[in-house]
């Protein structure tokens, strides 16, 4: 069994289903057992169980930049 998808604060994602503004696209803001993501089309944040949210995705749009140390 895999383990849970590595997700980033940053990442930008495209989702199966889109937000009733017609958006797909969302920004993740918070991580952790809920999933904290962000509208990119009318800017609306959404907290969603990691469970939930994991099945939903449809690709990456863009990875956020690793940190530099």
């Amino acid at each position: 069994m895999p383990g849970p998808l590595q997700l980033e604060v940053g990442d930008v994602v495209q989702l199966r289903k889109a937000h009733p503004c017609g958006g797909d696209t969302w920004r993740i803001l918070r991580v952790g057992a809920d999933i904290g993501i962000e509208c990119l089309t009318c800017r609306r944040y959404v907290l969603v169980r990691r469970s939930h949210f994991e099945g939903r995705i449809k690709r990456f749009v863009s990875r956020a930049s690793p940190p530099i140390h």
